[in-house]
């Protein structure tokens, strides 16, 4: 992996991303949204729910608003690094195919759309967690932050293979769509999970760990690793598939092979121009 050519593709794509001023504005406006919806309707009476990653017995007693605050914190930066990953991969398809073609590796370009999620990821989850002490100081912020971030990852993550596996955006959009909703949205609320019948299914959702690391470090003092390995572990699972599915579109194909993407094949590029012309081309 030649790293000028990772770096090349991350500002470019980070210079197509700020072309979107309304996708920039929405990242912050969002969870901005959701705190304030959550500040005018909650309450501030005590409720007591589990901290499974700790263990089945260990109860966290705090206010209403605080545990939705931390809940809907984490939802947003899920629902949108997952939006912002999937676009990443679906937009630009044919230039894709002519940076490959150019000589760029396919683990470069995912290298460079990975590195650009993150640059969105921690704007996002460090804006989140830095207004919740607006309304309450968790116990550790920065735990809360690595929680916000690890969602953002798995997330990220599970974008970035939906936008491999699906070629068009509206059936990308209801994939991502469906599972935040159930998932991070849903039933890793830890006042549906304590009552719960069956929990194990909860447990193997994507938001289990994320959300665990943000309830168990905002409310509490234990510890968090094991929930943090776990969604390193869950969003990689994720990143792997997603590499192996671009890596399968975005090949170079001999003559006479068919194309994943196109009954035409990949469009054509001439010898002339290097990778790094076509890309700095494409941001131009």
């Amino acid at each position: 992996m030649r790293m000028r050519r990772v770096a090349v593709g991350w500002l470019m794509t980070v210079k197509e991303l700020s072309r979107s001023r309304f996708v920039l504005t929405l990242l912050l406006t969002i969870p901005t949204i959701f705190y304030t919806l959550v500040a005018l309707t909650s309450t501030e009476r005590t409720i007591a729910f589990r901290l499974a990653s700790v263990s089945e017995d260990t109860i966290a007693s705090v206010s209403e608003r605080s545990e939705a605050l931390v809940f809907i914190g984490l939802a947003s930066v899920g629902l949108l690094t997952a939006f912002v990953a999937m676009t990443f991969v679906q937009k630009g398809v044919e230039a894709n195919h002519r940076l490959v073609l150019c000589g760029y590796r396919p683990a470069e370009l995912v290298a460079a759309k990975l590195a650009a999620l993150m640059c969105v990821m921690f704007i996002v989850g460090a804006y989140a967690c830095a207004a919740l002490p607006i309304f309450f100081r968790p116990t550790r912020v920065l735990g809360t932050l690595l929680g916000f971030l690890l969602g953002g990852w798995v997330y990220g993550c599970y974008g970035l293979f939906v936008g491999a596996i699906v070629r068009r955006e509206l059936e990308g959009i209801l994939c991502v769509v469906l599972l935040a909703n159930v998932d991070v949205g849903w039933l890793q609320n830890p006042l549906y999970y304590s009552e719960a019948q069956n929990r194990a299914i909860i447990r193997w959702l994507p938001a289990y760990f994320p959300s665990q690391v943000s309830m168990v470090s905002a409310f509490s003092d234990h510890s968090v690793e094991r929930a943090l390995l776990g969604g390193l572990a869950y969003g990689g699972t994720f990143l792997v598939v997603a590499m192996a599915l671009f890596w399968r579109r975005m090949r170079v194909r001999t003559a006479g092979e068919p194309s994943l993407s196109s009954p035409l094949g990949p469009p054509f590029l001439g010898a002339q121009g290097s990778a790094d012309d076509t890309m700095h081309r494409r941001g131009s």
